[in-house]
């Protein structure tokens, strides 16, 4: 895309409750549609409650917000940032009619998912689709997204710090027991586990085929998702030095899923890292690195699912623990955000689009056909075009 002045920035996220009374509205506006009925919500509703029904990802969705406010003011540029979510207040068709109220007619999204899918990218163009269509603003507010940015190295440093700091720590933990930790210690790379359909169908059609014929070996490319972690963890791997690590070789690693949902005859990508710590335990590993690969920050399924049941597998298993933090406000990441804001505003512009693998630079504008849904009966959910050119996507008939 060739730079454009932008009015303002949009920070858009998933949202999550503020207090106990908010969790089941939450919740069923995430399922909407799908006929869940709250007895089940509730079991999900239970790791909300046990953190007083407030998700973490609100605050530090604002922190964030923030910490993008003084970077740009550091670089003189001059860019209102606005947050708004999918599925909590503040929603996105509010924020929109804001930011329009407020006199601004060229915006830039930035959303909170670094990754290719249905849920991390194509949703939420369709979201803003349908808000400027529900808001009366189409044709009257101009939308742009940012590229998923998976392996820019502003998300892919501070992973790759913690992943350095993670293995120290373990290291340290076996040898206060008097435990050799070479060849004991695995890095588990941890994202969302997302339907079979979904991974399949993420990214363009075919390009995950494409990726094996060109690049070959260079890339793990069974679906353009797994592709895509992948691709970030061995380049984190590649810089590894095992004497600062005070390890004689590079310990193992392996991509695991986490979060799983949904009816159990659905397939989705496996394996659960639950399951993998109680497997390595059987082969003599005595410690795991968890890297929450998959997230921006610390939201409710990194705290419940890695902070909470991975740690106490591996307690159960008797296992040296880590889990490394997510890029939050890491300054890097920051810097890095801001970084894909100027690829695409004429304010200073960078033509330089910087990527950490063979994967990247991801595109600016999303392929037909890309991250599309697959229904529960297999089929391709509908699409329209009818603002196409206002979010660069195509938008599903509600």
């Amino acid at each position: 895309m060739q730079p454009k002045h932008y009015d303002a920035l949009l920070l858009a996220s998933f949202g999550g409750p503020e207090g106990q009374e908010d969790v089941l509205p939450f919740l069923r506006n995430v399922t909407r549609g799908r006929g869940i009925p709250d007895e089940r919500l509730e079991e999900v509703a239970t790791h909300y409650r046990e953190n007083g029904g407030v998700s973490p990802i609100n605050a530090q969705n604002r922190a964030l917000k923030a910490a993008l406010e003084a970077e740009l003011a550091e670089r003189g540029i001059d860019m209102p940032v606005y947050w708004g979510n999918r599925n909590w207040d503040p929603y996105i068709p509010e924020i929109l009619q804001e930011i329009y109220d407020a006199g601004h007619r060229r915006l830039l999204v930035l959303t909170t998912s670094a990754y290719s899918c249905y849920s991390s990218c194509r949703q939420y163009r369709e979201d803003l689709g349908m808000a400027l269509q529900s808001t009366g603003l189409e044709g009257k507010l101009e939308v742009d997204k940012i590229r998923q940015y998976f392996d820019h190295p502003g998300f892919v440093e501070p992973f790759y710090d913690g992943v350095v700091e993670g293995i120290k720590d373990v290291v340290a933990q076996l040898k206060a027991k008097d435990i050799d930790p070479n060849g004991a210690i695995e890095v588990l790379f941890a994202t969302h586990s997302i339907p079979m359909t979904d991974a399949e169908a993420a990214g363009p059609r075919d390009l995950a085929a494409e990726l094996k014929q060109s690049l070959g070996d260079d890339v793990n490319a069974n679906d353009v998702y797994s592709a895509q972690h992948l691709a970030v963890a061995e380049e984190i791997f590649k810089r590894l030095d095992v004497a600062e690590l005070g390890l004689e070789n590079k310990p193992a690693w392996s991509l695991v899923y986490q979060s799983r949902s949904g009816a159990p005859h659905i397939p989705w990508l496996e394996p659960d890292i639950n399951d993998a710590i109680e497997d390595l335990a059987k082969t003599g590993t005595k410690g795991v690195v968890v890297v929450p690969l998959g997230f921006v920050s610390d939201h409710m399924e990194v705290i419940w699912d890695l902070d909470t049941e991975a740690k106490e597998t591996a307690e159960e298993q008797n296992l040296a623990f880590a889990r490394t933090p997510t890029p939050g406000t890491d300054p890097q990441f920051v810097k890095g955000l801001v970084d894909l804001v100027c690829e695409r505003h004429d304010v200073q512009h960078q033509s330089e689009q910087k990527a950490e693998t063979l994967l990247g630079p991801w595109f600016d504008v999303c392929r037909p056909e890309c991250c599309v849904k697959i229904m529960r009966d297999g089929t391709q959910r509908p699409t329209i075009g009818a603002v196409d050119s206002k979010v660069r996507s195509t938008l599903v008939k509600e």
